[in-house]
């Protein structure tokens, strides 16, 4: 099988540092665990096996989970724990709270704790010594 040349992309930090952990226990660099990785999962969720069909129709919500078997489940679970990392690293928690009603605080870029407001105002809260 001829050697594919590697393309340039970006990791999420958790997922390298995993990797990494992962890659020193199997002596595998981080990458060679990415691909690894990689290489399982796109052999997983090619499958069309009467399993996966099984685990897709309870990521639908056609099947109750607890009619998978006790593999399915660890599948589902697998797929469910990405979708919600996934979900997690693109939502702006500020936005979808401000459209609720919902005032948040965070450190701006100085460092200083800021009140952010559903109506889009900010201010700054005093430390209390």
């Amino acid at each position: 099988m001829a050697e594919a040349l590697d393309r340039v992309t970006r990791v999420a930090a958790d997922l390298m540092d995993s990797a990494a952990s992962e890659g020193a226990r199997q002596s595998r660099s981080a990458k060679q665990q990415l691909d690894h990785w990689a290489r399982v999962g796109r052999a997983v969720s090619s499958q069309h096996t009467t399993s996966r069909r099984r685990v897709e129709a309870a990521l639908a919500g056609r099947l109750a989970t607890g009619d998978l078997t006790v593999e399915e489940g660890v599948v589902f679970n697998a797929e469910i724990s990405a979708a919600i990392e996934e979900s997690l690293a693109r939502t702006d928690y500020g936005a979808a709270l401000a459209g609720q009603g919902i005032a948040t605080v965070a450190l701006n870029d100085a460092g200083d704790i800021v009140e952010y407001r559903p109506d889009g105002t900010e201010a700054p809260l005093a430390a209390k010594r």
